[in-house]
């Protein structure tokens, strides 16, 4: 986890939070200058939920106090609402109201009852059954706060995805401990700003030369090329050798 900071027109400085991988690319999170700190308390990381709906899978940011282990953690929009507003009733749910499930600021929080948290959102271009494959760059998340901090992280390699189609976990010794399918993972547009999620497994468009960047649209494949070309390979298709029943034999 990493931290680097941004400052609005205002002054303010927000901080940017490592999440790490999650559908398929490196996630971030926004913090308040105040809250920063919670950076030092608790261990960050993105987490997946699925709708038990049906539609889709949205990420968050979540932390944890690392002695204790995740079983003690909690999502962060609602650890920074009861830090400054006090705690959340029973039927209540803290929702993100630009619909950026880890931009974190206290400003961009409000509390809904249960009932209408689930399905909130004032942006008709974020329902994809109204807009199918709707690209980012006709929506407000253009000049948003996350948008303008997501395009100031450097580039980094080391957060590019792998080859293998499988999630391995590490042990001290380097040796493998626990070992999952991703083939039944829901994918984010690639794009870094873009939030746009799958509804359903394979849904996005692919990079026909790479066969692993997974976009929304066009527009925001063609916005992301940029990035993304520093590490695009075309895909090697396996040859088949065919050798001589005398060859074969030796």
């Amino acid at each position: 986890m990493v931290t680097d900071a941004l400052r609005e027109e205002g002054g303010t400085k927000i901080g940017i939070v490592k999440l790490g991988r999650a559908a398929g690319k490196t996630k971030y999170s926004l913090l308040d200058e105040r809250d920063i700190g919670l950076v030092h308390q608790f261990s960050f990381e993105a987490r997946l939920e699925q709708d038990k709906n049906g539609n889709g899978a949205k990420i968050f940011a979540f932390c944890y106090v690392h002695s204790a282990g995740r079983g003690s953690g909690q999502f962060v929009q609602d650890l920074v609402w009861e830090r400054h507003c006090g705690g959340i009733a029973q039927g209540f749910a803290v929702v993100h109201k630009n619909c950026v499930t880890v931009d974190n600021r206290l400003e961009n929080l409000v509390l809904l009852p249960q009932a209408l948290a689930g399905r909130w959102c004032p942006h008709a271009t974020h329902s994809t059954s109204l807009h199918p494959h709707k690209d980012m760059e006709d929506d407000h998340l253009d000049s948003s706060v996350y948008w303008m901090a997501i395009q100031q992280i450097p580039y980094d390699p080391a957060d590019e995805f792998g080859t293998s189609p499988r999630l391995r976990y590490y042990d001290n010794n380097g040796e493998i401990v626990e070992e999952e399918d991703d083939s039944f993972c829901y994918y984010e547009c690639r794009h870094a700003p873009c939030i746009q999620m799958e509804k359903g497994l394979r849904e996005f468009s692919i990079c026909g030369r790479c066969q692993q960047a997974r976009y929304c649209g066009p527009s925001c494949q063609q916005r992301d090329w940029a990035v993304h070309k520093k590490m695009c390979r075309e895909k090697r298709r396996p040859v088949t050798l065919l050798l001589r029943e005398e060859e074969a034999e030796r």
